[in-house]
């Protein structure tokens, strides 16, 4: 099985796709490849890949 992917709150996202906040509670957004990965309620998170685009 191949290592999810995850990027943290700042950095550019590496893939586009549907990302998850890897912590409860959670959420999931659309995120485009490039694009600065948002916080979450306020917190920097990471976030983790869930499905590509």
């Amino acid at each position: 099985m191949m290592k999810q992917q995850t990027a943290k709150t700042g950095t550019k996202c590496p893939e586009s796709g549907v990302w998850k906040v890897s912590r409860t509670p959670t959420t999931t957004a659309p995120i485009a490849k490039g694009n600065t990965m948002p916080p979450y309620k306020d917190k920097g998170v990471t976030w983790t890949l869930k499905q590509k685009a």
